[in-house]
C-alpha cells in the first residue's frame, strides 16, 4: 500500500479490495487515475483508492501515468534535541528538494537542507520513511516522492532561509512549538513525527 496525498487527502495505491470504508475505487489507468485526483482535490471524495492486484507493480505502472519527480530531504535535530523547519507558502515545512542527476539520494538530502537552511556539518542517522504527493501545476500532474532521512548536527551558526525558494522562515523548534508548527503543516510532515 502507498498512501499519496493530494491537497492533504489520501488517495491509497492497493492491491487489496477489503481497505475501503468509506472512498471510492479506481482503475489503474490514466482516465480513472484524473478522475480521482480531481474527486480529491475538489473534495468530493475524502480518500480514494486505486486498485491494481500486484502490489510490486502498482507505483511502477502509477508513474507511467503520472510522472515521478524524486527529492529527499532531513528531520534534522541539534545538539540541543531541537528540530529544524521552514516557512514557506504560508505553512510549516521541512528542508527538502530534488534528486540532481547523478546524485545519490543521501547527498541530495544534505545539499538541500544546506541551499534551504544555511546548516552545515549535517551527519545522516538513518532512514525515515518515503512520502508521495501529487503536485498540480496548470493541470499537469507530477507525483513527488521524497526521501526522508533523520540527521543531527552540531551546528550553531545562523539560519539562512533560502529565500529565491520561498523561504521567509528557517527555525530550530523543540517539543511545544513543534505541535504547534505541525497544526500549520502537510499531511506528510506530520507522518514524520508519528510514532509507527
Amino acid at each position: 500500500m502507498y498512501k499519496v496525498f493530494v491537497n492533504e487527502l489520501p488517495l491509497i495505491l492497493t492491491n487489496k479490495v477489503s481497505e475501503t470504508a468509506n472512498g471510492e475505487y479506481f482503475l489503474l489507468n490514466k482516465d480513472a487515475i484524473r478522475t480521482a485526483i480531481r474527486s480529491l482535490r475538489k473534495k468530493k471524495l475524502l480518500e480514494a483508492y486505486i486498485y491494481h492486484p500486484n502490489h510490486e507493480e502498482i507505483l511502477k505502472k502509477f508513474t507511467q501515468e503520472i510522472p515521478l519527480v524524486v527529492a529527499a530531504g532531513g528531520v534534522v535535530t541539534n545538539a540541543e534535541g531541537k528540530v529544524l523547519f521552514i516557512y514557506r507558502n504560508d505553512k510549516w515545512d521541512l528542508p527538502k528538494g530534488k534528486l540532481d542527476k547523478g546524485e545519490s539520494i543521501e547527498d541530495c538530502a544534505i545539499r538541500e537542507v544546506m541551499e534551504e537552511t544555511g546548516v552545515k556539518d549535517l551527519r545522516i542517522e538513518n532512514f525515515l520513511r518515503t512520502t508521495y504527493h501529487v503536485i498540480v501545476n496548470s493541470d499537469i500532474y507530477t507525483l513527488k516522492q521524497v526521501h526522508w532521512y533523520a540527521m543531527k548536527t552540531e551546528f550553531e551558526g545562523k539560519l539562512k532561509p533560502e529565500k529565491k525558494e520561498g523561504i521567509v522562515k528557517a527555525r530550530w523548534k523543540g517539543p511545544k512549538k513543534i505541535q504547534k508548527a505541525l497544526q500549520n503543516s502537510y499531511a506528510n510532515i506530520k507522518i514524520l513525527f508519528e510514532g509507527d
